[in-house]
């Protein structure tokens, strides 16, 4: 504002000068202006003649008012009561819709306070709320006063033109401040008014998401897809979400057969979908139909493999043992050969079959090329069933903690990790966007953190062994032979393994 008066006084100072330097020119002019009418002249110097020049523009323009104002009289005269009023209301309505633009213009420029400033001008003299409140609530919101923004938004339900944009304000108003609930009868207010309406219709599933109502967000979702704002495939995907929601929800209210139905449906219009695969699987094993529950399985392991449909897998067979188990996963198995999880799982059944060399082969070069706490782990498991001493267990086991925990499910808009499947992302509340993938690796530096986990382990031991020495016979050597500080090699589990 300051720099902007700066700049009005220059300009006002350049005119004045401008002004100041024609006239003193036209003065020291010679010749003149020369004007022969009915048999009189006039001769005008050049500065006279410019005054002539101006005064007449005035004088036609006065002319022009006066023959409008007259023309307005006569019609009042012929019985047109609001022709005189109309006239005078034209100036206003031009200052009117001046101040109007000049608002507009300060709201798109960011200036809050200057729009409002001109909104109110421009209801001094237009009368036309519906104009000017649109621009005030927006300004105030720009200004950061949300109190005269409702006021304003408010005002604007009592019109039925501008209801919609006065409920919308007030949705985005409740939803800035937290108030979920009120934001969500706002927003199906707004709906029920223009159910065409996006950004109304995301607003709307999102809420009724975050309260679980997962009825009528399907309704919200298939309005989406009747208005043309969604794609049918996208649609199929999202409201098996919301089936496998809703399953859920009617599953804690104890109605297990529902619960299975629902999930059926859920895994039938998205069989990609992990937590619907082994919901609607396990409502299959309940029924008894374990070729129903296979064929699920099967399916969406062929599209993404995961530990919870290899779990179900198991829970069809729970009675069979380590051998038998690993031979019928093998059909599961042969689907992803080549997968990291298939890889990781059939490494798992080898352990508990307690085929050690098995479970190394599976690992391949998972260990060095992409270990993670799972890989580690079983590493360790390894090492433990091929009889390696403890301290090489232990040096996995440290290097799993430190260890990215490989995939899970993390929503795509804000990388918050999940513990477990969730329709919208506990964090940014965004519908539908989990998906199960490796979160970005964080470095873990610290000088007494997990790095030296291992010379911890290795110094325990040799403690631990310390004492039983002084505890036993002085004949047993052997405990001597254990306590002796910890090699290089019980450090570094992977140079043990190579030296294997």
């Amino acid at each position: 504002m300051m720099l902007w008066s700066i700049i009005k006084i220059v300009v006002f100072i350049a005119l004045v000068a401008g002004a100041t330097f024609g006239a003193a020119h036209l003065l020291e002019m010679e010749g003149g202006v020369r004007i022969v009418m009915a048999g009189q002249e006039f001769n005008l110097t050049p500065l006279k003649a410019v005054i002539a020049l101006v005064l007449l523009v005035i004088a036609i323009w006065v002319l022009l008012k006066l023959a409008a104002f007259l023309i307005a009289l006569l019609k009042f005269i012929n019985g047109d009561e609001t022709a005189i009023s109309r006239y005078f209301d034209r100036n206003r309505q031009e200052k009117g819709y001046r101040a109007l633009t000049d608002g507009l213009m300060a709201l798109a420029s960011g200036e809050g306070e200057q729009a409002m400033s001109k909104a109110n001008k421009a209801e001094k003299y237009l009368r036309k709320p519906e104009l000017t409140n649109l621009i005030t609530a927006q300004a105030a919101e720009m200004a950061g006063d949300g109190k005269r923004a409702e006021e304003v938004y408010k005002k604007l339900l009592k019109d039925d033109r501008t209801r919609f944009v006065g409920v919308r304000g007030l949705m985005k108003q409740k939803l800035s401040s937290g108030d979920t609930e009120t934001a969500l009868r706002l927003a199906q207010t707004a709906f029920s008014l223009k159910p065409r309406h996006q950004e109304v219709q995301d607003t709307l599933l999102q809420l009724q998401a975050q309260q679980e109502d997962w009825k009528g967000a399907r309704e919200t979702l298939k309005a989406k897809l009747k208005y043309g704002a969604l794609p049918r495939d996208v649609h199929k995907r999202r409201d098996a979400v919301l089936a496998l929601s809703e399953a859920r929800g009617v599953l804690d209210e104890g109605n297990d057969i529902a619960a299975r139905e629902a999930a059926i449906e859920a895994n039938r219009q998205s069989p990609d979908l992990i937590p619907a695969a082994v919901m609607a699987a396990r409502g299959y094993i309940d029924q008894g139909a374990k070729r129903h529950a296979i064929r699920v399985i099967k399916k969406a392991w062929e599209v993404q493999p995961h530990p919870d449909l290899a779990a179900v897998f198991a829970e069809l067979e729970p009675d069979e043992n380590p051998e038998q188990r690993l031979k019928r996963f093998g059909k599961l198995l042969k689907l992803q050969p080549d997968h990291r999880e298939t890889r990781l799982l059939e490494a798992e059944l080898h352990l508990a079959a307690e085929d050690f060399p098995g479970a190394r082969r599976a690992l391949g070069d998972m260990v060095e090329n992409d270990p993670d706490a799972r890989v580690l782990t079983i590493m360790a498991a390894v090492e433990r069933g091929e009889g390696s001493s403890d301290a090489v267990v232990k040096g996995w086991l440290a290097r799993a903690l430190s260890a990215p925990r490989g995939p899970q499910w993390v929503c795509e808009n804000c990388h918050h990790i999940h513990a477990e499947w969730v329709p919208a992302c506990e964090n940014c509340h965004s519908f539908d966007t989990l998906s199960w993938t490796s979160p970005p690796s964080t470095a873990m530096s610290t000088s007494t953190g997990i790095e030296m986990l291992p010379l911890i382990v290795g110094a325990l031991e040799d403690r631990r062994d310390e004492d039983d020495m002084e505890e036993t016979d002085d004949g047993q050597d052997d405990d001597i032979v254990d306590a002796a500080p910890v090699a290089q090699s019980d450090i570094d589990p992977g140079r043990e393994s190579s030296e294997k």
